[in-house]
């Protein structure tokens, strides 16, 4: 009896040993209830779909990975440490107006343990909350793809155990805090602010963080030099990518392995240093305004594996005996100085896999492919940068026989003292004609597509500003001679209207794109560095939802080597403008109600780029929706906006301005643009042609008594007959609601842009589902129709 006992305690005690251990896998039911209570604030998403009281969250129950997106709990004991929900892609819905973030991060403050933390593309919108400096344990946190916007808390210095920080693709912007350092945040090593609306300068606390390992600040609005980052001892990855950064190549340290600065005003050489970074991987300089010889030794060093230089001014002979490292993946020479051969090891087929090479618009020896420039113009450029040679005018070519070609300037790192000499030089040569130099430059292209994630969101428009030259022809300087051959030497039939600056000319490119050419005569008092300001200005013009600037051509007086004419070529779009296609529109030819808040996106997009996607931004308009084009795929694009040196021109000639505009002080002159969109959304959802502010004024009034009745009958009364039994009641309330707002007297009470495109998008998704609810119940009436949507708050993102 004694040894069966011993034999059931034995067996007693393996049974328990297989048991789930409750002590460990069980969650502490207030986490429990804290968990049930974020699901019930993020608004219920799919993937937390399945959490219950009763779900085994420690045990792996709270975890969901499918096409919607993901969820998971982590435990350690009987509490959570890491929590991870995450939508299935940036660009997810915002949550609806009940949503709040500060109380989001109260109640996951009653996760005191809690390490990692990631809400990733689930529609959080409203301020980042100070208060998030109350979870002490935090060392990771990812909420990117999302709609925070303001500033970085200060109150977040007080995550002293921070490790990683990405606050990816959302709306977050003002100064980089200057707090960000070693004494705030001491372990950090990862932070990631790529596409938001950061301005201003780099702080020097963030070179002096020698935890620091990545830094990603691509697709901001940032400026001036960075700081030495060589302090940052540890820095393995630097993405600065789409700034106005320069022009000054940052310090670094020894042990970076990417180094992204493409896109920015990063000029001089390449410092010597690089040729002895043996852990680099990754070099992407493109698109800058480097000179100088091109170091060869770059290309053989051991980590390499993607190095790209394009389009900038790089000079020196290439050997093809120059030894390529062994990793070496992708290379891109193009629309550079280059002379010589392409080295043997970078098309050797004996290479697997094979190097992808770009070396096109060099002088190199490339077999007689087309794709090279002749090596005197390489020569030539070496000599002068910024003065390129090109095709003689016939009066001049006659007169001399000297092959120097016309002079241009380039967009930006034209050089006044090689324009005087040159222009000197010629001079002497014509035996003093005169004639008209063209300024020409090097086409700029986009960049090839990049293999990492590190250039993944460097789009110009977010959804906002980066979204931007998406199929825009390369803008580039252009010689009269190519202008007269489009506009039959500017021939009156061409003539689309003129006024005291110049004229408007309609023609057709060699290559068969159609182009608006805009004339404007230069005054003596115009200086040289003046008109490239402006170039430069011009030439970052180009945005999908603007009529974008494809390029330039000055006009020049050879004897006092002066700027006589600018010819600005555009875009040319020829199917209408806005008001053509709703209230001046035949029956048929109308936009549809979501072709319209399409429309209104669009230009609301253009307005955002305008404002924040170039430095200094443009404001002050003189938006008309006369001036709002639509091409083939009705693409709303602004056609006329504030370009400095027109504007400039306008002022000096005492021209009118738009009959709409408010008398706004110059701290609200962004909050103008936004009163002229209101004017324009105005017309969109009335359908009335508003030709005076006495119209603005009465359509506000009838307005406002449509928004104050729950009936909605007279919200259909006052929309446009042609859309009103097309539409969502709640897409054209949430329509008719920001028009209201952006024709406030005030302009403090006016929404900001990012408020406006915000409402917009949201009444385009519930006109999209209530379309497909009214399709999927076979028809039924679209006016009896409701959405099934839950309308979310506005953002009050007012400036």
């Amino acid at each position: 009896m004694a040894r069966l006992g011993h034999l059931l305690g034995i067996f007693f005690s393996v049974f328990l040993a297989l048991l789930p251990d409750s002590t460990q896998t069980q969650l502490q039911p207030s986490q429990v209830w804290t968990l049930i209570k974020i699901q019930q604030l993020l608004n219920s998403p799919p993937m937390l779909s399945h959490w219950r009281h009763s779900t085994d969250f420690c045990g792996g129950g709270g975890e969901f990975t499918g096409p919607t997106g993901s969820a998971a709990v982590l435990c350690y004991g009987d509490t959570v440490t890491q929590l991870h929900i995450a939508g299935a892609a940036p660009g997810s819905p915002p949550l609806p107006r009940n949503f709040s973030v500060g109380a989001l991060v109260t109640t996951l403050s009653r996760l005191p343990d809690l390490k990692v933390l990631t809400l990733s593309s689930i529609g959080l919108w409203g301020p980042l909350p100070g208060k998030l400096g109350r979870l002490a344990s935090l060392e990771i946190v990812n909420v990117s793809g999302n709609y925070l916007y303001g500033d970085i808390p200060k109150g977040m210095s007080r995550l002293a155990s921070l490790q990683t920080l990405v606050l990816d693709d959302n709306l977050l912007g003002g100064e980089l805090p200057a707090w960000i350092g070693a004494a705030a945040l001491p372990s950090l090593s990862v932070l990631s602010l790529r596409n938001n609306t950061f301005r201003g300068a780099v702080p020097e606390s963030l070179g002096a963080m020698p935890s620091l390992r990545s830094l990603v600040l691509a697709s901001n609005n940032l400026s001036g030099n960075l700081p030495d980052m060589s302090r940052a001892a540890n820095l393995q990855v630097l993405d600065v990518s789409g700034n106005s950064l320069g022009p000054a190549f940052p310090r670094l340290g020894r042990k970076v392995v990417a180094v992204v600065l493409s896109r920015n005003r990063f000029g001089g050489g390449l410092p010597a240093a690089l040729a002895s970074s043996y852990l680099l991987e990754r070099l992407d300089v493109s698109w800058n305004r480097f000179v100088g010889p091109f170091t060869p030794a770059l290309l053989s060093l051991p980590s390499i594996r993607y190095l790209s230089i394009a389009g900038n001014r790089f000079t020196g002979t290439l050997s093809g005996r120059e030894p390529c490292g062994d990793n070496l993946r992708f290379v891109d020479l193009s629309l550079n100085l280059l002379m010589g051969s392409v080295p043997t090891c970078l098309r050797s087929p004996e290479r697997k896999p094979a190097t992808v090479v770009l070396v096109s618009t060099n002088c190199l020896d490339s077999g007689g492919d087309g794709s090279q420039r002749p090596s005197p113009f390489c020569q030539n450029q070496a000599l002068a940068v910024g003065i390129v040679p090109g095709k003689e005018r016939k009066s001049v070519a006659s007169q001399g026989g000297f092959v120097a070609g016309i002079v241009v300037a380039t967009l930006v790192a034209v050089s006044v003292v090689a324009l005087i000499v040159f222009f000197a030089v010629r001079k002497a040569a014509v035996m003093g004609s005169k004639a008209r130099a063209l300024a020409t430059s090097e086409e700029e292209s986009s960049s090839t597509g990049y293999p990492s994630k590190l250039l993944a969101d460097a789009r110009y428009i977010s959804q906002t500003v980066k979204l931007g030259a998406l199929g825009i022809p390369s803008y580039r300087s252009f010689s009269l001679v190519e202008l007269e051959a489009a506009t039959n030497n500017f021939e009156n039939s061409y003539l689309l209207g003129q006024d005291s600056l110049g004229e408007m000319y309609r023609g057709q490119l060699g290559n068969g794109t159609p182009v608006t050419i805009r004339t404007l005569k230069i005054k003596r008092s115009q200086t040289t560095q003046s008109l490239n300001r402006h170039i430069e200005t011009i030439s970052r013009l180009r945005h999908q939802n603007l009529v974008s600037a494809l390029g330039h051509c000055f006009e020049y007086d050879l004897d006092n080597s002066t700027v006589t004419q600018l010819y600005i070529v555009f875009e040319y779009v020829q199917n209408g403008n806005l008001r053509s296609r709703i209230s001046q529109g035949t029956e048929g030819c109308k936009l549809t109600w979501s072709q319209r808040i399409s429309a209104a996106i669009g230009v609301a997009k253009g307005i955002q780029f305008l404002h924040g996607g170039i430095i200094p931004g443009l404001v002050g308009n003189d938006l008309r929706i006369t001036n709002i084009l639509l091409d083939q795929n009705h693409v709303a694009k602004i056609g006329s906006y504030n370009i400095p040196i027109l504007a400039e021109a306008m002022k000096s000639e005492g021209g009118a301005g738009n009959k709409f505009q408010q008398t706004d002080s110059p701290l609200y002159r962004d909050k103008t643009d936004i009163f002229d969109f209101g004017v324009i959304l105005l017309e969109v959802v009335s359908g009335k042609t508003i030709t005076s502010m006495y119209e603005v004024d009465i359509l506000k009034e009838l307005l406002a008594w449509a928004i104050a009745d729950e009936d909605r009958i007279r919200r259909r009364s006052f929309a446009d007959p042609a859309v009103n039994k097309g539409c969502s009641d709640e897409s054209l309330r949430t329509v008719m609601e920001i028009c209201q707002r952006c024709l406030a007297k005030e302009p403090a009470q006016r929404p900001s842009v990012e408020d406006v495109l915000w409402n917009l998008q949201f009444a385009a998704q519930v006109q999209d589902d209530w379309e497909v609810d009214a399709w999927s119940s076979g028809g039924g009436s679209p006016v009896s129709s409701s959405s099934r949507v839950t309308r979310p708050s506005r953002l009050n993102l007012s400036r």
